[in-house]
């Protein structure tokens, strides 16, 4: 049985366990009593988003401003790929009104976690539902659109477009809408901001990459695939879309030997990821290391330091125009 098998077979076991066991006060109760993670007394008034990964947290919190209290699931530092929800993070569904999760396979978890959910007031939303997807067995310059977001199928890094951000945004205000239709004009009024941000940014991005168009790139996993199809690059990825597992030497020579081909000057690393790999293949072929940032999680420090969504965008940006000069 494969791990993510056996996680799925782990998940829905605890997903059973929730719906026989407990009730929305049991939960509710336990959750004042142990969930570092739960809404405090700030929350008192606001609305209650659980968000599943960091860019549906940033989204989340662009658009509902003051008017929300935002959990973010998967804590910071953690590369998603890997990380399982324990019973106590599945309670908190519970308690809030709204839980957003990214989607396209990104949580897989996602569909047997909310079979759980005994709260009638629990809305969810999969803030990719409107993205063009592609197809993990497609070309690099392929796509196909997807309604059901089948789980393993589809490469789940939506947000690494500026315009699938946007999507991501507009989904997230109408479910606060929804949610809250009081406050809709101020949603409504964050949401055109963000989405002005959002348009800037793929400017920014299509003018300083257009001459780069046909390009490689070597990622330490392949995350990239919605960026490349927007800017003309193609991604060369030293792992699969999960991240996971590490190269064998066969696919290692391979690599090395397309860095000679295309001529690549640079391999990518991310930091929530080991660069042992992405260093040795540079060290190899005698090229420099940058950060390249998938931006599926951010340290609790970069946080902290007031890095977003667009700031780290923006490094990308410099990073990838900076690796063919």
């Amino acid at each position: 049985m494969s791990k993510s098998m056996k996680k799925r077979g782990w998940i829905r076991k605890i997903a059973a366990f929730l719906v026989v066991t407990m009730t929305a006060g049991a939960v509710a109760g336990m959750l004042c009593g142990c969930n570092k993670k739960g809404f405090g007394s700030e929350a008192e008034g606001k609305v209650k988003v659980l968000a599943s990964i960091y860019p549906v947290y940033d989204f989340v919190k662009r658009i509902g401003g003051g008017n929300v209290a935002v959990t973010m699931l998967v804590p910071a530092g953690t590369e998603p790929h890997s990380w399982e929800p324990s019973t106590k993070d599945m309670r908190m569904l519970e308690e809030a009104d709204l839980f957003v999760y990214s989607g396209a396979g990104m949580e897989p978890w996602a569909e047997d976690v909310l079979k759980g959910v005994q709260s009638k007031k629990l809305v969810t939303l999969e803030a990719s539902r409107k993205v063009d997807l592609i197809h993990l067995d497609e070309e690099e310059d392929g796509h196909e659109h997807h309604d059901g977001h089948d789980h393993g199928e589809y490469d789940p890094h939506v947000w690494l477009s500026p315009k699938n951000a946007k999507l991501e945004m507009q989904a997230i205000a109408e479910a606060l809408i929804s949610v809250d239709p009081e406050n809709e004009s101020i949603y409504r009024g964050n949401l055109a901001t963000a989405e002005k941000e959002c348009d800037k940014l793929d400017s920014d991005f299509a003018e300083r990459l257009k001459e780069y168009s046909g390009k490689h790139i070597v990622v330490a996993h392949e995350a990239y695939g919605y960026l490349c199809r927007e800017y003309g690059l193609s991604q060369i990825g030293i792992e699969g879309v999960s991240a996971d597992s590490e190269p064998d030497a066969a696919r290692m020579k391979e690599i090395i030997d397309l860095v000679g081909e295309y001529g690549i000057k640079c391999i990518f690393f991310e930091e929530l990821v080991d660069p042992k790999v992405a260093k040795t293949i540079a060290s190899e072929t005698g090229c420099r290391t940058m950060a390249l940032s998938p931006l599926d999680g951010l340290t609790q420090a970069d946080i902290d330091a007031g890095r977003d969504y667009f700031s780290v965008m923006r490094d990308n940006l410099e990073a990838l125009a900076g690796s063919f000069e």
